[in-house]
């Protein structure tokens, strides 16, 4: 018998999952499909994920990009865009893809 944490995660396959539809992602832009996808879960919980996703080289760091505009903390904000690993081993998970579906059709039409 195995001793102490598995390696596995179901959040991070989860994320994993979205990443699969999203093609590339920043953590907040993860966190809000997770929650309409799979229920409630803390930003820091995604965030943990996606660092651990680099770890175990299922996720990787594709961009850094600076952003300006009027936010509570300051006038820049760095978003960091993940996308999938060559250890990831996504599920297309059909709550991922209508999650994903979703809110990018509630982004576009903000846009217009």
């Amino acid at each position: 018998m195995k001793r102490g944490r598995p390696v596995g995660s179901n959040i991070r396959q989860h994320v994993v999952d979205i990443l699969y539809y999203l093609g590339e992602g920043y953590g907040y832009q993860v966190h809000k499909i997770y929650r309409q996808a799979y229920g409630d879960c803390t930003r820091e919980v995604i965030y943990y994920h996606l660092k651990k996703g680099i770890s175990t080289g299922e996720i990787i760091e594709s961009r850094i990009k600076k952003e300006e505009g009027d936010f509570s903390w300051g006038t820049v904000v760095e978003k960091i865009y993940y996308k999938l690993g060559p250890q990831a081993n996504p599920t297309m998970d059909e709550n991922a893809h209508a999650a994903v579906d979703l809110i990018g059709k509630a982004a576009e039409e903000k846009k217009k």
